[in-house]
């Protein structure tokens, strides 16, 4: 039966002790404007923190968003790098310069559209936020926003070493280091991390298990100059050089492939981010940030799979996207201090202004062009924000923000496609929290997001197909905060109802070309409605001495609402009804139940089980992944400064899919019959890790 793994994971919640001894730790939220405890946060978000990431050797974003309820991942290239939360983000760009439904800053930069620089090593912590944050970030986070932050400088010095070894030639060496530059004044901290494995894939036409590698550098520097004590200044660079290989598809959907030209998935970029904090006044705060980020970015692939000599039928072609991306921001932002409340002290307010220019610079190189495609899309976002807290008595609070974005975009082609954009976007939310008493807070509150609107390149569409309008997403939800026995349990729980209208939905054309092979053409388009409602839950629980248990739990359902597609061209009279249907990407059950088992004072097991649904791939077609179930575990020891940690992810070496296509055929061998071809997720992994710290 589907629901057993999801009815096993509240089995054994239910069942478990429930005497306990420790206090949980407090869990600060920061991606909102004031740092506040999760306990206090009127939001549905997931914390992963460190300590996490280290239990299972995690290198990307990849490896722990399944512990965050109704988000979902689909892999793009080599690592799965396109998010989805409660059914809404992408899947994947090839031709379309896009504008991401879920956004991704790192250090307070913007990498919304390179996910692959979600890389991990010195993170202090990755925040998921669910649901429209219209005020907060705007146009990146229709769906939702994650937040990822490295460890900060600190006056005492620090240094941490690891090392890991692991199967598929797995290698991973990372050190940060930091402390005080000048007394009183000057911190700083620096890490390097390299990541080295062959992959999971094996090529046996090239006699090769490196064709889809993982080869990846992170480094980070960071600088706090204390001022004086009511200025601050952050200054931190990132740079990512990620070379990694895509060889992941073939024509029976497992882990061999047979191309004779495997292709790259790379991002090379250098960023920075550079932020004053000054108190200018006994009443009012003031934040400024400056970021700027540089990238390169290929993802390319052997487009017939296989070799020349494979089949009397076969065709031959690789296919390559060369993306040079520039973007800056500025934001000047307004806080209320304690004493700077309005309203007869009564309320606390934000204000700010914001800007972000994006270029994104796309050269496609196609053995099918007589020459390479040439695109550039520069986009504006400058915004105008603030967000009112009013405490109605010492138990209640009522919020109201609004976010007034003016989006500006241009876009030219060597196809002589060329379009301006120019629209004003509004987005904010309502709510209200009440303190029942100490141990609980509920809140409810109604958010509008939203999403630009964009241009189709493609030469081949037709006129009508061209551009496409901006998506809004009304949102309503209501969550329950606990704290209980003590603080040794937390839960939290969410509901949520919410309407997408001009729902953005990508769609393809294949095409069959003469000498059998099919042009696939993807485009964007808009569905008059969709709904996406459901649930999602947490729990932390020190149960005793020696067992803690952290779980999640979401539920979604998902559908279009009102969507009718008419296939493309002139004679074309068949038109498909997916009222009903549920959305790709949307799994209707998602949970993690997970815990922690001290066997001694220097011994530690940890595990994990993570389940997930069937979902619709995509609307192109009918096919849909299979359910899974993975397990991870791991052994740590510690004596001293040293850590030792055995781990393993996909402990039991489930097969499941990160990505499927389902609407075209690519095998001469059957006469290119249409057939589902999906990429594979990680299979069981294990390594050692040891870690030094001072």
């Amino acid at each position: 039966m589907k629901l057993r793994p999801l009815a096993f994971a509240i089995t054994s919640i239910i069942a478990a002790s429930s005497y306990a001894v420790d206090e949980l730790d407090t869990v600060m939220v920061n991606g909102d404007f004031r740092a506040t405890s999760i306990e206090e946060t009127t939001s549905s978000v997931t914390v992963i923190d460190e300590i996490e990431i280290q239990k299972r050797s995690a290198q990307h974003l990849e490896n722990i968003l399944n512990l965050a309820p109704n988000v979902n991942l689909a892999s793009g290239g080599s690592r799965s790098k396109y998010f989805q939360i409660r059914g809404i983000g992408e899947t994947g760009q090839f031709i379309n310069s896009i504008n991401p439904s879920v956004g991704l800053t790192v250090d307070g930069i913007d990498y919304s559209r390179s996910g692959a620089a979600g890389t991990l090593f010195d993170m202090k912590q990755v925040e998921v936020l669910r649901g429209p944050q219209g005020t907060r970030f705007g146009a990146n986070a229709l769906a939702g926003m994650i937040v990822m932050e490295s460890n900060e400088p600190t006056a005492e010095t620090q240094i941490h070493y690891e090392h890991t070894l692991g199967n598929f030639n797995t290698q991973s060496t990372g050190v940060a280091v930091g402390g005080t530059l000048i007394e009183d004044s000057l911190l700083g901290r620096i890490s390097v991390h390299k990541h080295q494995s062959d992959g999971y894939m094996e090529n046996e036409y090239l006699n090769r298990k490196d064709t889809q590698n993982q080869d990846e550098i992170t480094g980070t520097a960071q600088l706090k100059w204390i001022a004086n004590d009511k200025l601050t200044f952050d200054l931190k660079a990132k740079h990512f050089d990620i070379n990694n290989g895509y060889d992941a598809f073939n024509f029976d959907s497992n882990t061999t492939t047979q191309s004779d030209e495997p292709g790259k998935d790379t991002l090379k970029s250098s960023a920075y981010s550079l932020k004053a904090t000054a108190e200018i006044s006994p009443k009012v705060n003031m934040e400024t940030t400056l970021t700027k980020a540089n990238s390169d970015i290929e993802y390319s692939y052997d487009e017939d799979w296989t070799y020349v000599g494979y089949h009397p039928d076969e065709y031959s072609s690789f296919d390559q996207y060369l993306r040079e991306r520039n973007d800056h921001s500025l934001e000047v932002r307004f806080l209320s201090s304690e004493n700077g409340r309005i309203f007869n002290n009564s309320t606390d307010w934000v204000m700010g202004i914001y800007h972000l220019a994006q270029n994104e610079a796309l050269q496609r190189n196609y053995t099918y062009f007589s020459e390479a495609f040439i695109s550039e899309y520069r986009t504006k976002n400058t915004a105008l924000y603030g967000q009112l807290d009013h405490h109605i008595n010492n138990k209640t609070v009522l919020t109201g923000g609004l976010r007034v974005e003016q989006f500006d975009a241009d876009y030219t082609d060597s196809n002589n496609i060329s379009t301006q954009t120019d629209e004003l976007l509004f987005g904010g939310k309502v709510g209200i929290a009440y303190q029942i008493n100490p141990q609980h807070l509920a809140f409810t509150n109604l958010s509008r997001g939203y999403k630009a609107g964009g241009v189709n390149p493609d030469g081949s569409l037709s006129e009508e197909l061209i551009a496409y309008n901006t998506e809004y997403l009304w949102n309503l939800e209501a969550g329950l905060n606990s704290s209980l026995l003590n603080n040794k349990l937390k839960t939290r729980l969410n509901v949520f109802y919410a309407l997408r209208q001009d729902q953005q939905v990508k769609s393809s054309i294949a095409t069959p070309i003469d000498g059998g092979r099919t042009e696939f053409v993807e485009y964007y388009g808009n569905a008059a409605e969709g709904e996406n409602f459901g649930l999602e839950a947490n729990i932390d629980w020190n149960i005793n001495k020696q067992f803690r248990l952290i779980s999640s739990l979401g539920l979604l359902k998902a559908r279009f609402t009102d969507y009718s597609y008419t296939e493309p061209g002139e004679d074309s009279t068949t038109t498909i009804s997916f009222d009903g249907r549920e959305q790709p990407q949307s799994p209707t059950y998602q949970y993690s139940l997970g815990g922690e088992y001290y066997l001694s004072e220097n011994w530690t097991l940890s595990a994990n089980i993570e389940g997930k649904d069937d979902y619709y791939f995509s609307t192109d077609h009918d096919f849909k992944s299979h359910s899974y179930t993975l397990v991870n575990t791991s052994l740590e020891y510690i004596t001293g400064d040293w850590t030792i940690t055995l781990w393993s992810r996909n402990l039991l070496d489930k097969e499941y899919d990160t990505r499927g296509f389902g609407s075209f055929g690519n095998d001469p061998a059957d006469g290119y019959t249409t057939n589902l071809y999906t990429q594979k997720g990680e299979p069981r992994t294990f390594g050692l890790t040891v870690a030094w710290d001072y």
